[in-house]
């Protein structure tokens, strides 16, 4: 019992240390003034999303004759920096943790960022959370170096209304809570088997 009791406890340091790691690995990054996340809040989470950007032509309210592309939602898959696969984005917007756990954002300032032909990055606060894993004490959320998911270049028309279009997109996504708060889960826990689905 002893020596499966001092396993235990080496086992459980391991993690911690692990889980450490990833947290010193997300760096807060330097943005414009109004990107700015809120005192008193610290990153916890850098992931990367990989996947589109989806719009729908449809009519202009009140101007049935005048169509545009119109932004549904976003869908990609969320991955750390070794290309580990931790959740996945999509309406609300939501971010979802292969734990169950999630947020869904809101967004307060955008800024075109450096490049015109990609989508803006974001500051969105967390506007809901559920569960009790790696998003769940998420208060604050950046969306920045972006690439690509701009609205379709093809017209947008009566002769194609309803026509769905699937803009491939990469973005970082920075995640924050308050200050020295104890996680709920850790990056390694996620990925190592404590998931729901």
């Amino acid at each position: 019992m002893k020596l499966l009791y001092v396993h235990a406890l080496a086992l459980f340091g391991a993690i911690v240390i692990v889980a450490n790691s990833y947290a010193s690995e997300a760096v807060p990054p330097d943005v414009p003034t109004p990107l700015r996340i809120p005192a008193g809040q610290s990153v916890f989470l850098e992931a990367l999303g990989t996947g589109v950007q989806i719009y729908e032509c449809t009519d202009k309210p009140d101007q049935s004759s005048t169509f545009q592309w119109v932004f549904r939602a976003p869908e990609a898959v969320l991955t750390d920096r070794t290309g580990n696969t931790i959740g996945k984005h999509y309406v609300g917007p939501t971010w979802e943790s292969l734990d169950g756990s999630t947020v869904v954002g809101e967004i307060k300032v955008r800024d075109p960022g450096p490049d015109q032909s990609a989508i803006p990055w974001l500051l969105l606060t967390g506007k809901s959370t559920s569960g009790n894993g790696l998003f769940s004490q998420t208060k604050s959320i950046q969306r920045l170096q972006t690439v690509g998911g701009i609205t379709p270049s093809e017209p947008c028309s009566s002769a194609n209304a309803k026509q769905v279009a699937k803009v491939p997109y990469t973005a970082t996504y920075y995640f924050y809570r308050v200050e020295n708060q104890a996680p709920n889960q850790s990056i390694e826990e996620t990925k190592t088997g404590n998931a729901t689905h």
